[in-house]
C-alpha cells in the first residue's frame, strides 16, 4: 500500500483441513526507491470458505510507520535489499490494523 491505496495483491496457496495452516512461501515486490519510504506491506490470513464469505483471521502490517518487530523487519529488509529476511509476526484483529492504517496515511 502506498497512501492508503493498494498498488499490488498476491495470494499463496490455500491450506485446507486445517487450523495451524503453514506457509513456506516467499513474496518479492518491486519499490521503486523514492518511494520505499511511504510504503506499507499488509498480510492478511484468511479462513477460505468454498461458500460464503472468507473472514479474517487477522492482519499484520510492516512498512512505513509500522512498530515493534514489524518495523524492526522493515528496517531489516531495507539494510538489505534483494535479500530475503524472514520473520515470524503475530497476527492483530483486523478492526486494529485497519484503524492504525487508517491513521497512519
Amino acid at each position: 500500500m502506498q497512501n492508503g491505496k493498494r498498488l499490488k495483491k498476491k495470494k499463496t496457496t490455500i491450506k485446507k483441513n486445517t487450523l495451524n495452516p503453514y506457509y513456506n512461501e516467499s513474496f518479492s515486490f518491486e519499490v521503486p526507491f523514492e518511494q520505499i519510504q511511504k510504503v506499507q506491506i499488509v498480510v492478511t490470513v484468511l479462513d477460505y470458505d468454498k461458500i460464503g464469505k472468507n473472514d479474517a483471521i487477522g492482519k499484520v502490517f510492516v512498512g512505513y510507520n509500522s512498530t515493534g518487530a514489524e518495523l524492526r523487519h522493515w528496517s531489516d529488509m531495507l539494510a538489505n535489499p534483494r535479500r530475503p529476511i524472514a520473520q515470524w509476526h503475530t497476527l492483530q484483529p483486523e478492526e486494529e490494523v485497519d484503524a492504525m492504517l487508517a491513521v497512519k496515511k
